[in-house]
């Protein structure tokens, strides 16, 4: 629209007000472009960093090159510590992988020959070697960039903004025709008529709105990094105000992503002590497994000073084939078997088979510890020939310590939260429950086959896919929900990109923080609050931007059509109307920076009672522009020159004042606004009374009667103000005090 004016305003001469207009725009523009460039900028850095080698076999010798460099056939050696570069199909040794960041299972899985290593995985422990697969778009982890490349949602701000403007385009085109046809029935030269039109529409659409919105959200993401969120696209903060539902990942998201022992059940005989001691000596520090280490730890937590360990004479770490490890320690001249490893294993060396029988005790206990979504291990002692049990260790990936606090904040500010993970539904069930999520487990099934689960009825939803995740957040969406997705792995990332609040958890992988909106910087989630409550705040300033520009529409448009075809004058001139934008509509921007209190609701935008909102406060400033206007000219006489100019001061004063009366659901000296919308506001009064009194782009006036005008919109706003209560009370998307 915007556009078109211009080129109208070249070809009837009016450069300098075609100037202007292409300089609103450009303003419009720049400003959105630097800050979505600067956070590209920073993603590009981020992933630099990831530059991973591999050892292949090349030209008859092992080299490292880059995993780029890799071709399916080529061989490939994997140890301890290393990322696994392609899908490799294993030919031999023993791995134990890390899948977390493309599965979301927390706990590590085995793999031995003929097993398949999915690239992005890490070695844990062991060795071994295989025969690449696929590589890059081909893998696993390549299929899960390709869904990132494919998601995506749209902008629900450009939705409201082009709301806004249909509907003050609408009236204005209404007018515009009304006042030509006027214009061709008087005799008014269309060359003077036609000029006047396209300034009216000009003045109608809400230039500066665009700017204004991207404005405050480049002030809230400042606010935000100071609180250790990087926000890589605005409009995630403006989208956050209206978030109702957060779809996040367990593992390293609500979970530390670390394992800890969470129950010691020893049998008679033995205590906690003596039963973490055995297990410790079936486990070594060197292989760095993760749950060798979390038995370490506790067993050194609960006798910080052991007593001189037996000698370990052999080791067999950890094995797939038989789902154990065990030791040989020679004490006090006594050969010792200690075996730890799946219940049921090692049972089966046992003495006395019927200590984890189907129907004893510890079975029972050993069943519902894994019910209740613990990895169990039993843990045996003893010779070749009287190996006995000794008791149960029960494993856990804990929650993190803020994760229920989180999950409480969350759900007082109206967000609710549902869980989503590759773990089995038992151990998502019981972490949901621990932070206050809820109990209710559905599977993906139904997301996968078009026929979704009732969303409502659904607290948890285990044993998803990278494409579940992304199909639970499209399903939430069709239901009209607004959507946001924590995580920090590949198997988020298709999810990240098609939330409209994407956030990737500091320790996210590269690949989940690209696809992300909001990144946290810091350790833990607490931080997602920030990013919603400042989100609110910025609704509350924009709600206050818009429902003002609205209102100054409404009267300038009625006003400048209505006086025309009222009087036969032009009641302020072009020029005036476009320096009206910069007085206003810029000046206003300072709302941006407005103190105000965050709602403790999800907020939406609602259009239509914005404007049926805005009309009857609309009405009450075209009484007192017609008012002014007929004084001026009938009771002071003033030439027309001059009355424009008071029209144009008047404008511009109703235009500040409306600020403080609507920013202030309630009476507008309940609440103190801004420094900076302060000072802008004075700024803008003293400017615009010099360059009336002077002269300068207009007919000067008596500064007098700036100083009465400034008197009477006053008190006349201050009047309108008790009206304005009860109208705003019918606003129910500014629930919360502005």
């Amino acid at each position: 629209m915007l556009e078109a004016t211009i080129v109208l305003q070249l070809l009837l001469g009016k450069g300098e007000e075609a100037f202007v207009i292409a300089l609103l725009l450009v303003v419009n523009a720049l400003l959105s472009f630097l800050q979505e460039n600067h956070a590209d900028n920073a993603l590009a850095l981020l992933r630099q960093r990831l530059n991973v080698q591999a050892r292949v076999r090349r030209d008859g010798r092992w080299q490292l090159r880059p995993a780029r460099e890799l071709v399916p056939g080529d061989a490939v050696h994997l140890r301890l510590g290393d990322l696994v570069p392609a899908d490799i199909i294993l030919h031999d040794g023993n791995l134990q992988l890390d899948q977390s960041s493309l599965t979301g299972e927390s706990l590590p899985v085995e793999a031995m020959a003929g097993a398949t290593a999915y690239s992005g995985s890490i070695v844990r422990r062991g060795e071994a070697t295989g025969e690449v697969l696929a590589t890059g778009g081909r893998t696993r982890f390549g299929q899960t960039a390709d869904l990132v490349r494919t998601a995506g949602g749209g902008s629900h701000l450009q939705t409201v903004i082009f709301a806004i403007v249909k509907y003050l385009i609408a009236l204005d085109v209404l007018l515009v025709a009304t006042l030509l046809i006027y214009a061709a029935l008087t005799g008014m030269p269309m060359s003077e008529a036609l000029p006047f039109a396209l300034i009216l529409l000009v003045a109608s659409v809400p230039v500066a709105l665009p700017a204004t919105f991207t404005l405050a959200t480049a002030i809230g993401a400042m606010e935000l990094a100071r609180h250790g969120v990087l926000v890589t696209h605005l409009t995630a903060i403006e989208e956050a105000a209206a978030l109702d539902v957060l779809v996040s990942d367990k593992t390293g998201t609500i979970t530390e992503n670390v394992i800890h022992v969470a129950a010691v059940h020893p049998l008679p005989g033995q205590d906690e002590a003596s039963l973490l001691r055995l297990a410790a000596l079936a486990c070594d520090e060197a292989d760095q497994d993760p749950i060798d280490m979390a038995i370490l730890a506790a067993a050194k937590r609960q006798q910080p000073e052991w007593p001189v360990l037996p000698v370990r004479e052999s080791f067999l770490p950890f094995d797939p084939a038989t789902r154990r490890s065990e030791a040989r320690v020679r004490e006090n001249g006594t050969l010792q078997r200690v075996v730890k490893g799946a219940p049921q294993a090692v049972a089966e060396l046992c003495q006395s088979a019927a200590d984890i029988s189907p129907t004893s005790s510890i079975s029972s206990l050993a069943q519902q510890l894994a019910a209740s979504g613990y990895r169990v291990l039993a843990v045996a002692a003893g010779t070749d020939s009287t190996l006995r049990l000794a008791g149960l260790i029960a494993l856990e990936d804990p929650p993190r310590p803020d994760a229920a606090e989180l999950i409480d904040s969350l759900q007082q500010l109206g967000i609710r939260v549902i869980m989503a993970t590759g773990d089995n539904a038992a151990t998502a069930q019981a972490i949901a429950q621990r932070v206050g999520i809820g109990s209710r487990a559905c599977l993906p099934d139904g997301l996968r086959n078009g026929n979704a689960p009732a969303l409502d009825a659904c607290d948890v939803f285990a044993r998803v896919y990278p494409e579940d995740k992304l199909q639970l957040v499209r399903a939430l969406q069709a239901d009209g929900h607004i959507v946001g997705m924590t995580g920090d792995g590949v198997n988020d990332a298709p999810a990240l990109k098609q939330a409209e609040v994407g956030t990737a958890v500091s320790n996210a992988t590269d690949v989940a923080k690209a696809a992300a909106s909001l990144v946290l910087t810091d350790a833990g989630l607490g931080n997602i609050l920030h990013a919603v409550r400042a989100s609110r705040r910025i609704y509350q300033r924009m709600l206050t931007y818009t429902l003002n520009k609205i209102i100054k529409t409404l009267e300038i448009a009625l006003f400048l059509s209505l006086g025309v075809m009222l009087t036969g004058v032009f009641v302020i001139t072009p020029k005036l109307i476009v320096l009206l934008l910069f007085t206003n509509d810029f000046v206003t921007m300072a709302i941006a920076t407005d103190q105000v209190r965050y709602s403790n609701r999800p907020e939406r935008w609602q259009v239509r009672q914005l404007l049926l909102t805005a009309a009857p406060l609309a009405g009450l400033m075209l009484i007192l522009s017609f008012s002014l206007f007929f004084v001026g000219k009938y009771a002071l006489h003033l030439p027309l020159q001059q009355l424009q100019t008071l029209i144009f001061v008047m404008l511009v004063f109703t235009g500040l004042g409306n600020v403080f009366l609507v920013r202030e659901r309630h009476h507008f000296w309940q609440s103190r606004p801004s420094r900076w919308l302060l000072l802008s506001a004075l700024g803008d009064v003293l400017a615009v009374s010099l360059l009336a009194g002077f002269g300068i782009l207009m007919t000067p006036v008596p500064p007098w009667l700036i100083a009465v005008l400034l008197g009477i919109t006053a008190l006349y706003l201050l009047a309108v103000d008790f009206i304005k209560v009860r109208i705003l009370g019918r606003l129910s998307a500014s629930a919360a005090p502005g």
